[in-house]
């Protein structure tokens, strides 16, 4: 930084000299300081309005100190909703009192992300009411079965796969003839809103803990109720949710050794959970 020159103070026990005699070149001098901070303020400026407007320029990541790390969530395809059938309504629409979905079920399950190797018995179509029933423990396995047998469930369609971090993920979606069937299989025989837990768990375990993202998930006239097995656990834990929306009810399970991380398992229920909303 330039320093601003000094000037020499005269004596003030001496006033013989007149002041006017150096009145011009004390005005130069300091006209000539006043100018040189000018220049430097400008220029100073003008670096700084530069460096702001390069910032600003470039993407977030691209900024020293501001890049932002991976949260862990997976790469999924852009998703969209299926078409309907001509003169159909949307589940949740005027008119539609049963709060069926009128799209092809199997096209409304979640893409397997980038990366993942598909299941190939759970590659996006449907599958029989005992292959969904095998995810339960067995001493739930009959009466689930008995009460889907006494319902209108129309069809299960199912997709799985599993990550390079060995986390295994199955999307099952039941749809049923009307959003009371899908309600009374819920509440019912998995007691999925229960005080104390759900009534039916998945295989292998014994106790679960509610999780406490889902009342974070916003999507209109949906419900979503999601859980993890209590410690202790062996090898694996399990996380699992329900999504019930209009007619269809949604169970996404993830395991994977050790524990399934959080945050992918969030990013799928919630993705899921928009494409049935």
């Amino acid at each position: 930084m330039t320093e601003q020159p000094t000037e020499a103070v005269a004596p003030a026990a001496e006033p013989t000299a007149p002041a006017a005699a150096h009145g011009p070149r004390r005005t130069r001098r300091v006209l000539w300081a006043v100018a040189r901070w000018t220049a430097a303020v400008v220029v100073c400026g003008g670096v700084g309005a530069g460096t702001v407007m390069g910032i600003t320029a470039l993407d977030r990541n691209e900024v020293p100190g501001l890049a932002t790390e991976s949260d862990g969530r997976w790469e999924y395809p852009v998703l969209s909703l299926p078409a309907l059938p001509a003169d159909r309504p949307r589940p949740f629409t005027e008119g539609n009192d049963g709060e069926v979905h009128h799209a092809d079920v199997r096209r409304l399950l979640l893409p397997a992300p980038a990366g993942a190797t598909v299941d190939a018995k759970l590659n996006g179509g449907f599958v029989s009411t005992d292959a969904y029933l095998s995810l339960y423990g067995k001493e739930f396995r009959g009466e689930l079965k008995r009460t889907l047998a006494d319902s209108t469930l129309r069809h299960i369609a199912a997709r799985g796969w599993t990550t390079p971090d060995g986390t295994r993920t199955s999307i099952h979606l039941l749809r049923f003839s009307s959003v009371a069937y899908a309600e009374s299989y819920k509440d019912t025989a998995l007691q999925a809103d229960g005080a104390d837990g759900p009534k039916a768990l998945p295989d292998g375990v014994e106790g679960t803990v509610m999780e406490n993202f889902a009342d974070d998930v916003h999507v209109p006239d949906t419900s979503l109720y999601a859980f993890r097995e209590k410690k202790p656990y062996g090898p694996e834990q399990t996380r699992w949710a329900y999504v019930q929306a209009g007619d269809t009810l949604a169970l996404i399970t993830q395991t994977r050794k050790g524990e399934p991380l959080a945050v992918p398992f969030q990013q799928t229920v919630t993705l899921q959970n928009q494409l049935l909303g």
